[in-house]
Parts: structure tokens; C-alpha cells; sequence
């Protein structure tokens, strides 16, 4: 899927869990068939510099797991399971 490819509600989405520091890329690729370099241009797109930044930061410090590689191999969800369901989340209904 091409980023301009992306609806509304899909580019939201991809914001979405790209902010979480749970949700790896690879679960947006399987999702959404972005590569990190694609979700990163959807966030500078979608979001105010400052805010891009501040995530940019984030997503490279040592606290996000944001790549499968870096995560506790004991996690093996992409959210939390307290998390309540998220309709347009294909990945929910498998």
C-alpha cells in the first residue's frame, strides 16, 4: 500500500500506533505494508515539526522498542491486552 494510497482513517491509524512505543514497524508493515521509512513521511506530513521531532527523539532513544530486534522477546503482542479493541484493526480480527 502506497502512502497516497492511504485513507483517511488508515493514515490516522498509522499515526497512531507509529506513536505508541509498543507497536513495532513491523507490525505497521504487516498491517498497512509501510516500511519505516514510509511511516516516518507519514509523520512528517501529518504532524507539526515540534511534535515530529519530539517522536523522532523518542522513537530513537533506548526507551521505544519500536523494532522487533529491540524488544523483550517475552512480548509477543502489539498492544496491550487490557487494550480494548480497535474496529478498523485488521490485525485484531485474525
Amino acid at each position: 500500500m502506497m502512502l497516497a494510497n492511504l485513507n483517511e482513517t488508515d493514515t490516522d491509524r498509522v499515526i497512531e500506533m507509529a506513536w505508541e512505543d509498543r507497536t513495532p514497524f513491523e507490525a505497521i508493515l504487516a498491517q498497512f505494508g509501510l516500511k519505516e521509512s514510509e511511516v516516518i513521511k507519514t509523520m512528517r506530513l501529518n504532524l507539526k515539526r515540534a511534535s515530529f521531532n519530539r517522536w523522532r527523539k523518542r522513537v530513537n532513544s533506548g526507551v521505544s522498542q519500536k523494532h522487533s530486534k529491540k524488544r523483550n522477546p517475552e512480548i509477543d503482542r502489539f498492544k496491550c491486552d487490557r487494550q480494548r479493541a480497535i474496529t478498523h484493526n485488521k490485525i485484531s480480527k485474525r
